[in-house]
């Protein structure tokens, strides 16, 4: 094999390489936040039906409790980033990013529960209306979200490829 054959053929696999890496840090990303749309819808449910919390109110407990586990699985899960995590550079504006789409979230959650009383749902549909709002509204934002995380907070150096499985 002669020497551009094989620069060609390198240079395909580094390709191939890196797109694997993408993809296997959209599957990543796409579990984590499963895992933590569950576990903020199940909160949201819990205050909004158990506790009788507002819907916006509910929405930003829920969206704070579901930040927490979603930074550190992302940052090490996805990214593999196994470092200190730096408060101005990455901490910070992770939680300015979940805020926005809390923001988002929490006006779409407040539309929706207005529109559910003023049209007299019952308790149990008004929950579901409550949750399709939110998980819409982040469902939007989430592109955004893993772009961001990629390109600018945890994926810009090489050593930050996924952990082993």
């Amino acid at each position: 094999m002669n020497i551009a054959a094989m620069t060609t053929t390198e240079t395909l696999e580094v390709r191939l390489d890196r797109r694997l890496v993408v993809i296997v840090r959209l599957a990543r990303c796409m579990s984590v936040s499963v895992f933590t749309t569950v576990l903020s819808l199940g909160v949201l449910m819990v205050l909004t039906t158990a506790y009788s919390w507002s819907a916006t109110v509910a929405n930003v407990a829920a969206t704070a409790v579901g930040t927490v586990p979603s930074y550190v699985l992302n940052r090490r899960w996805v990214w593999g980033r196994r470092d200190s995590s730096d408060p101005w550079r990455e901490v910070v504006p992770f939680w300015v990013l979940s805020f926005s789409g809390m923001v988002l979230s929490t006006a779409a959650v407040g539309v929706t529960d207005a529109w559910a009383t003023s049209v007299g749902l019952s308790d149990g549909v008004r929950t579901v209306a409550i949750l399709v709002a939110n998980v819409s509204a982040f469902a939007g934002l989430w592109v955004i979200q893993f772009l961001v995380l990629d390109r600018l907070l945890f994926g810009r150096t090489e050593a930050s490829s996924p952990a082993e499985p």
